[in-house]
């Protein structure tokens, strides 16, 4: 089991830009494709992002692409999520994950959320 904690929530205004970062710790973490997930209030969790174990392979919602980035440092056992261009409807808890499968459906392990607010 990978255990998770993000970091780097918060308020921006419309337009304006975060980065989101995960920790991971345990077994063979860094073995273990990443990603993240975000929850509006009254929505579904939804797929946001995912990086393969090498970082060469990467895959996005349609609605986040080319505004956000995954990326990853092994050798600091961590990941990020880098949101540019936000608009109101980006606001939600943003979840990391991790699992031994790039698919990720479902991941094995989750962070307990960090909030993004964006104003308009």
């Amino acid at each position: 089991q990978v255990q998770l904690v993000e970091s780097g929530g918060g308020l921006v205004p419309t337009g304006g830009s975060l980065r989101l970062s995960c920790t991971a710790s345990g077994r063979a973490s860094n073995s273990y494709a990443k990603g993240w997930f975000r929850q509006a209030p009254g929505k579904e969790r939804e797929f946001v992002a995912a990086i393969s174990t090498s970082g060469l392979n990467t895959m996005y919602a349609d609605s986040v692409k080319g505004r956000f980035t995954i990326s990853r440092e092994n050798n600091k056992n961590i990941h990020y999520l880098q949101l540019n261009n936000l608009n109101p409807s980006d606001e939600a808890v943003y979840y990391c994950a991790a699992d031994p499968t790039y698919s990720m459906s479902p991941p094995s392990s989750w962070g307990r959320g960090t909030q993004v607010t964006v104003s308009s």
